[in-house]
């Protein structure tokens, strides 16, 4: 059974930590600000506007602080400053000790995918695919997906709907929402952390990757079983596609739809989450309703 952490409450401290790639701090500040609008103090953690090459810092000091968010039984959330790359790097050296026994909320996507997989997979606790503090700006302040984050914290229910694609498959479906990033889930097919899929709901979505390359991450997921006994497939965003000088002949969409077609389940392409805007917060673990209907489908709990 899935432990679910506390929702928070007014007042409740909320860490920032970028455990990937960095961020500047004033645009960390702008968000802080916003979490501090909804009644949460803000805790930003010394990896927030440093650099290091690409990284916010060196994997020791990484690791430390989020060890030390992840410990801290006053921290109730961890929203994460932004993705990129990273969080493999330190993910071994991570101790769940204190985190199993007082769970909190960790809230993002891309590259923290790998972290609520193995949460997931590991030690079966719920965990949040949100925006980070990188997608909370003056432009999407006022949006319903920062909104969604907002709601989603406190506790509230949601259901989340996407027009209809016509590469949908119609029919319900009910399980644990799981998946995240394609990239990052490819990546660690095969490993410790590889989530065993049978009767859940999948998420994929992806940014910046050639075609050819997410057929074979889509291949890297078929054989290895993800795909096999799957309740439902939920298709996000594949933003920012790349071809090489021989185009590869289809989308990410086609992609994935071929390569699906002959599993019976339902299948939603064109939900809104992933690395734009629309980007609604999600519980991965928790049981989620799917229904791909013909006009419109919808993702609920």
């Amino acid at each position: 059974m899935v432990k679910i952490p506390p929702y928070l409450k007014k007042g409740d401290l909320i860490g920032v930590t970028c455990s990937s790639s960095k961020m500047e701090l004033q645009a960390a500040e702008y968000a802080a600000g916003v979490l501090s609008s909804w009644g949460y103090r803000v805790h930003l953690g010394i990896t927030v506007g440093t650099s290091f090459h690409n990284f916010s810092a060196p994997d020791e000091l990484r690791l430390e602080e989020l060890q030390d968010m992840l410990d801290d039984p006053e921290i109730k959330a961890i929203v994460f400053g932004r993705g990129g790359y990273g969080m493999v790097c330190i993910l071994d050296k991570l101790d769940f000790t204190r985190f199993r026994k007082h769970p909190k909320w960790l809230c993002g996507y891309s590259d923290i995918t790998v972290l609520h997989a193995h949460i997931h997979q590991r030690y079966g606790i719920a965990t949040m695919h949100s925006m980070m503090c990188s997608g909370i700006t003056p432009e999407t302040i006022d949006n319903e997906y920062v909104q969604s984050l907002e709601n989603v914290l406190k506790g509230k229910s949601y259901k989340y709907s996407a027009p209809a694609h016509p590469f949908n498959r119609e029919g319900k479906a009910t399980g644990q929402l799981v998946g995240g990033n394609l990239s990052l889930l490819a990546n660690i097919s095969g490993s410790k952390s590889q989530i065993k899929t049978k009767g859940k709901i999948l998420l994929l979505e992806d940014i910046g990757e050639y075609r050819y390359n997410i057929d074979r991450m889509m291949y890297n997921l078929k054989r290895a079983g993800w795909l096999d006994e799957l309740a439902g497939l939920v298709v996000g965003a594949f933003t920012d596609g790349k071809e090489t000088t021989t185009p590869f002949g289809q989308t990410e969409y086609e992609i994935i739809h071929n390569l699906v077609k002959d599993y019976g389940y339902p299948v939603c392409f064109g939900f809104p989450s992933g690395h734009q805007p629309e980007n609604y917060t999600l519980q991965l673990g928790i049981k989620h309703q799917l229904k791909v209907g013909e006009k419109f489908s919808y993702l609920a709990i």
